[in-house]
């Protein structure tokens, strides 16, 4: 279970994130959608702690950290919380100088201290998870977008992550290329891995995702179940931006 509780998070004067509470079930998968600054990467960043809550409460599991302004929070209280979620970014972030194994390695050896004979297994099972087995010893300039996206997956599932926090994972692709992605998020959503995917992709929300929220302007403008939000909204400023997903996809 993940509780987000009154979170604010400000940069300087601006407000990016205005009071949110959310409730994320483990097993289920959330598609945080809203027009680009609502605050969706944000709201991610704030979850596993690479942005600092100004204030509230996050929780994952039975670990939680109160943010008020002002407090510092110790680094090991961080790390308690950061190591429960895998992240993957728009940009897909792989390391160069690391094959697909060794990317897929790394936080199992340097961050885990795995030994180096049980990180090849885990990886290479993980590899083969997402379809990428063939490639373990490519070097990321060798791969598509789509296959360094899946390398990515990968490497955030390797430590086994409490939840997957996704950050527009097919917005750089093509979309034969985020169909590849999307197969593979698919499949982990199956076996029920807890997810939190950011995204303007309505395929991605429609094929993925149970449940749904509409953030705009730092605020949850509507959330519930993803069939309802995307098919039959409440909310007029819901209607208008899911219609114009829809145009856009029909447009392509």
């Amino acid at each position: 279970m993940i509780e987000i509780s009154r979170l604010v998070k400000r940069f300087g004067a601006h407000t990016v994130l205005n009071g949110i509470d959310l409730t994320f079930r483990e097993g289920t998968v959330t598609a945080l959608v809203g027009p680009s600054g609502g605050g969706k990467s944000t709201l991610l960043r704030s979850v596993n702690l690479l942005e600092i809550p100004t204030s509230g409460r996050v929780k994952i599991g039975d670990a939680a950290i109160e943010f008020t302004e002002g407090r510092r929070v110790a680094f090991s209280e961080i790390q308690k919380l950061r190591r429960q979620t895998g992240m993957v970014f728009q940009n897909f972030q792989l390391f160069p100088h690391r094959t697909a194994i060794g990317n897929v390695m790394e936080p199992l050896v340097t961050v885990l201290k795995w030994p180096r004979e049980r990180a090849v297994s885990r990886a290479e099972e993980l590899l083969a998870k997402v379809g990428m087995a063939h490639k373990r010893d490519a070097w990321p300039s060798e791969l598509s977008g789509g296959q360094q996206q899946r390398v990515a997956i990968a490497r955030a599932l390797a430590p086994s992550p409490r939840v997957l926090l996704c950050d527009e994972p097919t917005s750089a692709l093509d979309p034969e290329l985020a169909g590849e992605v999307i197969e593979v998020l698919a499949g982990l959503a199956r076996e029920g891995t807890t997810m939190i995917i950011a995204t303007h992709d309505l395929r991605l929300a429609l094929q993925i995702a149970e449940e749904a929220v509409f953030l705009e302007a730092g605020e949850i403008v509507e959330k519930g179940k993803a069939a309802v939000i995307f098919t039959a909204p409440a909310r007029e400023r819901t209607q208008r931006f899911i219609a114009s997903l829809t145009h856009e996809k029909g447009a392509g």
